[in-house]
């Protein structure tokens, strides 16, 4: 693929599912927690379609030509704080692993970035978990900061 390959963002489909949950299965962490089947397993439609019937909420793909390469979440967060700011949350990014560190998670970003701001966003916030030593890295490359600490409580 060329170094610099036409790409594209636009709002996820249903039919693009199966290329998403493959994404997210796509690293050490996320093959250890994705259900990857040829048919999404229930828990992952019923997931797309609160996404999707939620405003607020965005599943966003990156493709070159025809290729799903790139996805995230994309979610405004309306606040009282900070005299009523809302937020841009960006999760579950990925990049298909034979294309990172060719610059496309950072086109990924700009768009996603430009986007909360086009929403009124005024600041745009992630987590990251701590072993994933190399996202961290490109996130602070890209401006962000570690400023507070995040915290769990999974059942």
């Amino acid at each position: 693929m060329p170094n610099n390959p036409a790409l594209s963002f636009r709002d996820a489909r249903r039919d693009d599912l199966n290329d998403i949950i493959n994404l997210l299965a796509d690293d050490p962490m996320g093959a250890k927690r994705e259900s990857v089947d040829s048919v999404p397993a229930p828990q992952y439609r019923a997931a797309f379609d609160a996404i999707e019937a939620d405003p607020n909420n965005r599943l966003i793909v990156a493709q070159t030509g025809e290729n799903i390469v790139g996805c995230m979440q994309l979610t405004l967060i309306p606040g009282l704080s900070r005299n009523g700011a809302t937020r841009g949350q960006i999760e579950s990014v990925r990049i298909a692993s034979h294309l990172r560190g060719g610059g496309l998670g950072k086109r990924f970003f700009e768009w996603a970035i430009k986007e909360c701001r086009a929403q009124g966003c005024r600041m745009v916030q992630l987590t990251t978990d701590k072993s994933r030593k190399n996202a961290r890295r490109f996130y602070e490359r890209l401006g962000f900061e570690a400023t507070h600490d995040g915290m769990k409580l999974s059942f």
